[in-house]
């Protein structure tokens, strides 16, 4: 018995449907992967703000640090280039 041609179709389709279904799951398992990481850090995150309180107090004091340097180096390099001047060439 020969395949008529709406039955061929039908199973091209269903093979491209099974493809998108199996790129659709790859995704959301891959998904779920990247929130399980998440959570993990979130877990230790807390594990280690409750057994090391004053760990919290110094990464804010880092980030403080951190801001201030950046604000620094980045108005001087916004002085900089106020401050050149074109060269000529020689």
């Amino acid at each position: 018995m020969c395949d008529s041609p709406s039955s061929t179709e039908r199973q091209q389709g269903d093979h491209k449907d099974m493809l998108e279904l199996n790129k659709n799951s790859e995704r959301m398992i891959e998904d779920v992967e990247n929130i399980s990481v998440q959570l993990t850090w979130m877990a230790y995150d807390m594990v280690v703000q409750r057994t090391s309180p004053e760990q919290g107090d110094m990464m804010l004091r880092l980030q403080d640090a951190y801001k201030r340097c950046k604000a620094f180096i980045c108005r001087e390099e916004d002085d900089s280039e106020f401050n050149k001047e074109p060269q000529e060439d020689k």
